[in-house]
């Protein structure tokens, strides 16, 4: 009746379905793509294309159709945490420069300047909302977007339809991977921390020596004068910390896959 129509069996528009779920569930993680700056329309047409273009090309086995709509369901959101979980490893970075562009800020003094974050809809600093943007550059240069298409495509040649399981070897390798927020925000951090930390000290003594000189007034504009210049000068360094993370993510990937495989 509908020749157009790419399905011949309602077991493929379940197939369909389940495809669509799982790229939805990486690109809404994902970051550029599952941010509010991004507008809606144009993260459902990307989702859809890119379903299509995986859809003709999969072999995997077709599941059964679901008995009743709460077993679909199941599935379904099955399908959109194998798909968070692939894109939230890429999200602690973001959050570690986040969190860095948060130490960086306060040392500096400009907690005051707090503004509104279109893609968290709350208030963030301004230096992590620069430093994300730097990280956001790095992302696309580094075409790690792409990496994750392809693990669209390898994800159904490794984890079932329908396979993701919360073992505890999962949710120990993401606690793990969580903690790197820690680790890869200071390392980003640290520049500017010591930095402002010894020009602190030098102040403090200063202070000591010189009683009558006004050191608050001082240290508000040099602290911030200083730390966007010694932020300049390691921006190298801010650059390579992001290569490092951002080329574990392939192993990070394979490392899901057997976890969420063997869960399955």
């Amino acid at each position: 009746m509908f020749p157009l129509l790419p399905f011949t069996s309602t077991r493929e528009v379940i197939f369909f379905m389940l495809v669509l779920s799982r790229v939805s569930g990486i690109f809404a993680a994902l970051p550029v793509f599952g941010g509010r700056r991004m507008p809606l329309r144009i993260k459902v047409i990307t989702v859809f294309m890119i379903t299509l273009v995986c859809f003709p090309t999969l072999s995997v086995n077709i599941p059964l159709v679901p008995p009743d709509a709460f077993s679909f369901a199941l599935l379904v959101f099955s399908e959109v945490m194998i798909g968070l979980t692939l894109a939230f490893i890429t999200q602690i970075i973001f959050a570690a420069v986040e969190f860095s562009g948060q130490i960086i800020g306060m040392q500096m003094g400009l907690t005051i300047s707090s503004i509104l974050d279109p893609s968290q809809g709350t208030q963030t600093q301004i230096m992590s909302v620069i430093q994300t943007l730097f990280a956001t550059l790095m992302f696309l240069s580094l075409n790690i977007h792409h990496l994750f298409i392809r693990a669209i495509m390898d994800s159904f040649r490794v984890i079932p339809l329908g396979g993701w399981r919360l073992s505890g070897e999962l949710v120990n390798f993401l606690v793990i991977r969580t903690a790197d927020i820690f680790i890869i925000g200071i390392r980003l951090a640290a520049p500017v921390m010591v930095a402002l930390l010894l020009t602190t000290v030098a102040l403090g003594i200063m202070a000591r020596a010189f009683p009558q000189m006004n050191i608050f007034m001082i240290s508000m504009p040099l602290n911030i004068g200083l730390g966007l210049v010694i932020l300049g000068m390691t921006l190298t360094i801010f650059f390579h910390v992001l290569e490092v993370s951002f080329g574990h993510l392939s192993a990070q990937i394979a490392v899901l896959y057997r976890l969420m495989a063997k869960g399955g």
